[in-house]
């Protein structure tokens, strides 16, 4: 059986021929370790040309984006705002945030996404950090009586707008995170706080995109 790490690699080199994983922890948010993009692979930093590849290309769960990283921080600094209740992760990605609310005493967690990779991903981040996760692949499909909904970075195109009472619809209690969206134009949801952040490994998007705002919505 392939180790967690090479499983990974090779569905990354689907896309990235040189890429590999390595296990790191993101500076937004230390406590929790993934498997990301070694940028070593590339003797130094992705340069802007590497980078818009990288972006262009789905394997954006080996990337730890700015507001992932900011809203598993805030959910660990307030591990009352999921304890003891059943989290759906949406867009999950590397898995950090749904790994957060499993670390702050989620009842239970599932992490949403449509990539396969990534859900590869969350479950072998999920190992790393000891902590149980579970997954589903369609949120039409992810069934009832969650009590929270996470999502961060999922309003980057403006077509998605709806999901915002899609999320209000599903849980009584919605946490937001995103850095490119400056008014959601939904007052149901309040700005909590706002932190700075770098994607990880970093891939020097525009400072703007590193000023992440938390919402709640709360029904």
């Amino acid at each position: 059986m392939l180790q967690t790490h090479d499983h990974l690699n090779t569905r990354m080199r689907r896309t990235l021929s040189r890429g590999r994983v390595a296990l790191t922890a993101p500076a937004g948010c230390p406590a929790i370790d993934l498997y990301l993009f070694d940028p070593a692979v590339l003797e130094g930093p992705l340069s802007h040309d590497e980078a818009q590849a990288v972006v262009a290309e789905p394997a954006y769960w080996s990337f730890c984006w700015a507001s992932g990283q900011v809203l598993a921080q805030y959910i660990l600094a307030h591990p009352e705002s999921v304890a003891d209740r059943r989290v759906i992760d949406f867009g999950s990605g590397s898995g950090i945030v749904a790994i957060a609310a499993a670390r702050a005493g989620a009842r239970q967690v599932v992490a949403c996404d449509i990539d396969d990779d990534a859900l590869a991903a969350v479950m072998a981040n999920a190992e790393a950090n000891g902590v149980q996760v579970d997954l589903c692949d369609d949120w039409h499909r992810r069934g009832d009586g969650f009590d929270v909904v996470t999502a961060a970075d999922v309003l980057y195109d403006p077509e998605n707008r709806p999901l915002l009472s899609a999320f209000r619809e599903a849980a009584p209690r919605v946490l937001l995170a995103d850095s490119r969206v400056k008014d959601l134009g939904d007052d149901h949801y309040l700005l909590q706080t706002v932190h700075e952040a770098r994607t990880w490994p970093d891939l020097h998007e525009f400072e703007e995109f590193n000023r992440v705002r938390i919402y709640q919505a709360q029904r």
